[in-house]
């Protein structure tokens, strides 16, 4: 089990440690409900330090993106950020990841947790041309500071104005003292805030500074758990549950982070499935009466006929309801459909409904 830097204070501040994606991590400190809260209204500081990031560098260091991603990287300028996945031999999603550019010829890639070592051996068997490639997930921490609050509560550490840091944007500069930090807005909760990316030997010194300079903002640390609820409630997709090797990006509703004015890896499979249409589809949905959908539960029509899978579900803090997200039949996945999720022994009736959960 690998630790974070800052393990040994989540410890200490009495987290629920629990075993995530190889990581000791702290999945809840005061409550779900309470921390979900706090970020919603507020101000609230992940640990999120067990994210990979991989820099890669040079003259070829596009033409590889271009390659494994599915977005078009070419857009981006020096400061931008986009969201992309990376697609499999067929058309399935090794990943999804967030691309910086850092430099002329520097983008760092950011990657889940539980597909680091996964996501490296990919790119790099895609890397015929030569692209400088350096894994840097072990020596890198990652704080994501999210909420209405979280810009006024930290503007006093920064000499850069944050709030012109605008939304899949982002800044090197000085934050809590420490020169050359990343300073990002591509929060994962719908409530506003940036991230900052910062070596290991870093990241305490800036942890201690942004509860100093929060504590009047109601400042609280926030676990894996709140997490989770924040991104359902926006409808933001969770590798191993949402997408995988075995969903597409047209299926998962990504379809706007597939750019087929480029050649990428499988790009002829995803042009054939958007050609023939895809015959499942991932759908947000909403249980008309009480329940808790999870994953895994079954999808069903008014027939009591199984549809698909539920890939994420929980009771939705803010709406006081059960939401999830599933693939269903092409034919069961318009907006306004009805559905049911069996929980246990009841067929819980469900709509489906238009993202985001939570406005």
């Amino acid at each position: 089990m690998k630790n974070t830097a800052l393990t040994q204070t989540h410890m200490g501040l009495g987290a629920k440690m629990v075993p995530f994606a190889g990581f000791n991590m702290p999945v809840q400190y005061e409550g779900v409900n309470a921390e979900h809260e706090t970020v919603r209204n507020g101000v609230g500081v992940f640990d999120v330090s067990h994210m990979g990031e991989f820099l890669i560098e040079g003259p070829n260091a596009l033409e590889l993106i271009q390659k494994v991603s599915s977005n078009d990287a070419s857009v981006l300028t020096i400061g931008k950020a986009q969201y992309s996945c990376l697609p499999n031999d067929e058309a399935g999603i090794v990943d999804d990841l967030i691309i910086y550019r850092v430099k002329e010829d520097t983008y760092l890639l950011v990657v889940n947790a539980s597909n680091i070592e996964k996501d490296w051996n990919w790119i790099s068997s895609k890397n015929t041309m030569g692209a400088t490639m350096r894994n840097l997930s072990d020596d890198y921490s990652l704080l994501a500071i999210q909420g209405p609050k979280a810009v006024e509560a930290m503007q006093s550490l920064s000499s850069h104005d944050l709030s012109a840091i605008k939304f899949y944007n982002f800044i090197v500069g000085d934050f809590a003292g420490i020169e050359h930090v990343i300073i990002s807005a591509t929060g994962y909760t719908g409530s506003g805030g940036f991230e900052i990316y910062c070596k290991n030997s870093e990241v305490q010194q800036i942890w201690d500074r942004v509860f100093e300079a929060g504590a009047s903002y109601g400042i609280k640390p926030i676990g894996l758990a709140a997490r989770d609820t924040l991104r359902l409630e926006m409808g933001y997709c969770l590798y191993g549950n949402d997408i995988d090797d075995t969903t597409t990006p047209l299926e998962a509703g990504l379809a706007w982070v597939v750019k087929f004015t480029k050649d990428f890896n499988a790009s002829t499979i995803l042009q054939k499935q958007k050609e023939a249409g895809v015959t499942k589809k991932l759908v947000a949905f909403e249980l008309d009466d009480k329940g808790v959908p999870r994953h895994d539960y079954e999808i069903l029509d008014l027939d009591g006929n199984v549809i698909g899978k539920v890939t994420s579900g929980t009771m939705s803090p803010s709406l006081k309801k059960g939401i999830g997200l599933g693939y269903v039949t092409i034919n069961h996945s318009a907006v306004g459909s009805k559905i049911a999720i069996q929980i246990r022994k009841n067929a819980i009736p469900a709509t489906v409904i238009k993202l985001p959960f939570y406005k």
